[in-house]
């Protein structure tokens, strides 16, 4: 496992990662604390799709290729899986810490909410998104053997998921209806099906990444 996270966090990615929340809470302000989390759920997901996209096809450029073909898919598929928790165990850390980064402009709480309940809630929510663009740019990447494709394709999804269309259309099942939820009145919790409708996704996804190794390996 200490070589595992050797190879998908590197120095660089270490870095960037760290860098993108702290400027994140730099240029996007809020006025109150229920927006943190609609602020950074939208854009930890483009960090995620970014940082998981080359989570085997780094071994192209690693010049390992040709040992990882000998491997059996089970193999394979446990050696994507290790490297891919890794990175989402980071970035979800990442993702937890980096919302108290927005403290420093001193955002007001709502009356009738708490700062516990709506970091309490921010969590799930930010798990989600997580996994969900992580595993989809991982598995877009090995479906085409290129990390760019696996970038890309998740982004276009994100562009279309996190628009106007892509709110009306999917409602409460849109993975970013956390996002998109009415911050006036009584807490909502119905955006909790389109972060259980991206879970699924996701776990889909990881079922069928024994095929796609297989195919592609």
């Amino acid at each position: 496992m200490k070589q595992e996270i050797k190879i998908v966090l590197p120095a660089y990615k270490i870095f960037y990662s760290l860098f993108f929340p702290v400027v994140l809470c730099l240029i996007r302000g809020v006025a109150r604390a229920d927006e943190i989390g609609g602020a950074l759920d939208s854009n930890m997901a483009l960090l995620s799709l970014v940082f998981c996209a080359e989570t085997w096809v780094m071994e192209r450029s690693g010049r390992r290729w040709e040992i990882f073909t000998l491997y059996p898919v089970k193999n394979k598929t446990k050696t994507v899986l290790r490297r891919l928790a890794v990175q989402l165990c980071y970035l979800c850390a990442l993702s937890y810490v980096g919302y108290f980064f927005y403290y420093w402009q001193k955002p007001a709480v709502p009356l009738g909410k708490t700062a516990a309940g709506l970091y309490g809630s921010y969590l799930p929510a930010i798990t989600a998104t997580v996994i969900f663009f992580g595993v989809l740019s991982m598995t877009l990447s090995n479906l085409f053997q290129n990390q760019w494709a696996g970038i890309g394709g998740s982004f276009l999804l994100w562009l279309t998921l996190y628009s106007t269309s892509g709110d009306k259309v999917l409602g409460r099942f849109n993975i970013f209806a956390y996002a998109f939820r009415e911050l006036d009145g009584p807490e909502d919790f119905s955006w909790l099906w389109g972060k259980a409708a991206g879970i699924l996704i996701a776990v889909f996804l990881l079922v069928w990444l024994p095929h796609i190794l297989k195919k592609r390996g």
